[in-house]
């Protein structure tokens, strides 16, 4: 009995369909590539319902004739390729033939087109890949091909098809990475009636970023330019002091293709090895131009994935262009500065900011130290700070009062403080140290997230002393034969985080006197807009500002005007993560907003917050932050002493 069969070839044209059109951005890539290798110039791409009613793209390339029109919808069918040799050197953004018979296979298509040249154009009506009409019509020279109903007939893939804004948002991300990849077209984007961005098509790849990823993105690149053993790179990296809180801002293109690849990414981020803090990836859009016959870019139905003969080379040009670029950069810093810019920052307003040092012949700032040795200066600022947290009694005492006077002063007071007696301490103490403070009960501070806990968790705890603040990050606690350096911002992050989950408290809030605009793009616009519930209760309030952009109106009360747009970064990456319950997506969302709610690490904090703080941790409430690390680690006697040769 017989049990292989040749599939229907409608069947055979969907399943094909299904490899080629993923989602409306996937036909939207497919024409463009077509327009541009029918050497189209100016090109117009519009959408409505996301795309999936209708995605309409013109050019003015060569155009078709009848019967090359009717055959470009057979599959196969394709004027890029004649031989297997093709395949060897591919020059073209597609190749296999495969494109137009997917799309007319999975929605309605008309096509009109015109030869350069030719008295008259010719008009196509398909459905589900049958030709229904063909006749003359007049049009302008080249090609416009309008998809609508895309997946009307196959409801298994339509189903799965996410809402008009997410998916119109994909379209959006498509058309620009194509629009960066060819600086030399113009492109011009409509999206439900409003044109989004229209790039200039000079040929410059400066004004084609400036274009369609903004001033303020364009402001921190440093350009790129080296050629390395055959292989050219030209384009852009993002300076130390503009990376991001993902990679979404890597764009990578290979012989005018754009692509992802693990090697070239890898590549730019070993260039900023040691230059850039945990978490923060750098932003790229960078062009590589190497022979065609050194690249596959035959390895996947959507090419866009390729592989290189020596992938060594490759990596090697990326990141030696990234590092020339960098080092470039700490050049031209030390190069401006030794060749008359002390001159012109001395005429310079008083009070104008300057990222230099003063000038040799300007004045000192008052009550400034001439020259304090580094270790100096943080010895008498710590010395300040351990008086004044080991004069802290149960009771608001005098001493804290001194330390609040002493915190409102300029931070000079602290450098001219005078040297303590040699035979002195370096650290007067309030309290002889032989007798342990009992556990201070701190006033109930003014922040609502910092809360000393309950009189129930301190009477079950040893008691302890908190010695102080180390580095502006520790607090450093004393209990019993033991040490804790306390992490404040972890231990603050996780109490945080607690509360926001079990729904005890809201973020204490704040209204921007100045609203701050944010350019993160439309697939993240979307996101941000499909979680708005979770936002509003973690303190945020966003609205849309069009054209990708948001604006942000509300943040934690803690969270800076400058820390606005890497928190939305971090949110967006945190919502892009696929899969999961809702749940574990709005913990992911309360995870970045603790974060950033939380008491900073690295700048110094009142008694009362490090109190309660400390107060938390010791009763048992946070061990890890909600990112996993660990809120403190614990130096015993023993430990100490066989470090000190003592046992």
């Amino acid at each position: 009995m017989q049990k292989i069969f040749r599939l229907d070839p409608h069947v055979a044209d969907l399943i094909a369909a299904g490899e080629v059109v993923e989602r409306p951005s996937s036909v939207v890539k497919e024409l463009i590539e077509n327009a541009i290798d029918a050497g189209a110039t100016v090109l117009t791409v519009e959408i409505r319902g996301g795309g999936l009613s209708l995605i309409r793209v013109t050019d003015n390339g060569c155009g078709m004739s009848a019967q090359d029109a009717q055959t470009a919808f057979l599959r196969h069918a394709t004027s890029k390729l004649r031989d297997a040799r093709g395949l060897e050197a591919i020059g073209t953004l597609g190749f296999r033939g495969e494109a137009l018979a997917a799309i007319s296979a999975v929605s309605r298509v008309d096509l009109a087109t015109r030869e350069r040249g030719a008295d008259e154009g010719t008009l196509l009506h398909l459905e589900g890949g049958a030709l229904l009409r063909q006749a003359a019509a007049g049009c302008p020279d080249g090609t416009t091909i309008s998809v609508q109903d895309l997946f009307y007939n196959t409801p298994a893939r339509l189903k799965f098809m996410k809402n008009d804004r997410a998916e119109g948002a994909a379209v959006t991300a498509m058309v620009l990475r194509c629009a960066l990849s060819r600086p030399d077209v113009s492109i011009r984007y409509v999206h439900e009636g409003n044109e989004e961005f229209h790039t200039p098509g000079d040929g410059k790849a400066d004004s084609c970023i400036y274009s369609l990823l903004g001033r303020d993105f364009f402001a921190g690149l440093l350009p790129v330019e080296t050629e390395n053993s055959g292989a050219s790179v030209t384009g852009y990296v993002s300076s130390p002091a503009n990376v991001r809180g993902n990679r979404s801002n890597q764009f990578f293109f290979v012989n005018g293709r754009c692509i992802k690849s693990k090697t070239l990414q890898a590549a730019l981020e070993q260039a900023y090895r040691n230059r850039l803090p945990v978490a923060r990836y750098p932003a790229c859009v960078l062009y590589i131009t190497i022979s065609r016959a050194a690249v596959d870019v035959n390895v996947h139905p959507a090419k866009t994935e390729v592989r290189f003969l020596n992938e060594r080379q490759v990596f090697d040009a990326v990141y030696y262009a990234a590092l020339g670029a960098l080092d470039g950069e700490s050049r031209g810093a030390e190069i401006r500065l030794s060749s008359g810019t002390e001159k012109a920052l001395a005429g310079r307003t008083p009070g104008a900011p300057s990222r230099s040092p003063a000038p040799a012949g300007q004045p000192a700032p008052p009550q400034k130290a001439a020259a304090k040795p580094r270790n100096d200066f943080f010895r008498k600022v710590s010395a300040a700070d351990f008086g004044s947290f080991q004069a802290r009694a149960p009771e608001k005492s005098g001493s804290v009062l001194t330390l609040r006077s002493t915190a409102s002063q300029p931070y000079q007071t602290h450098i001219s403080l005078p040297d303590p007696p040699a035979s002195a301490p370096a650290a007067p103490a309030a309290v002889p140290p032989s007798r342990p403070l009992p556990r201070p009960s701190a006033p109930k501070p003014d922040r609502q997230d910092a809360q000393v806990p309950d009189t129930q968790d301190a009477q079950d705890t040893v008691p302890y002393r908190i010695i102080g603040e180390a580095l502006s990050t520790y607090i450093i606690v004393e209990q019993g034969d033991r040490l804790l350096l306390i992490d404040k911002h972890a231990a603050h992050e996780r109490l945080l985080f607690d509360r926001l989950k079990a729904g005890r408290t809201d973020v204490m809030q704040q209204l921007l006197l100045t609203p701050v605009v944010c350019k993160i793009g439309e697939e993240n616009a979307a996101l941000l807009a499909e979680n708005m519930d979770v936002l509003t209760h973690a303190g945020l309030e966003i609205e849309d500002f069009g054209g990708g952009s948001v604006i942000v109106r509300q943040v934690p009360a803690d969270v800076d005007a400058g820390d606005i747009p890497a928190m939305l970064e971090e949110l967006c990456a945190a919502l892009a993560v696929p899969g999961g319950q809702p749940e574990e997506r709005s913990d992911r969302i309360l995870h970045t907003v603790a974060c950033k709610a939380a008491i900073k690490a690295g700048r110094r904090s009142e008694p009362e917050e490090l109190a309660a703080v400390a107060g938390a941790v010791m009763a048992g409430k946070a061990h890890y932050c909600p990112h996993g690390r660990p809120v403190f680690m614990e130096l015993t006697r023993d430990m100490l002493d066989k470090n000190f040769k003592r046992i």
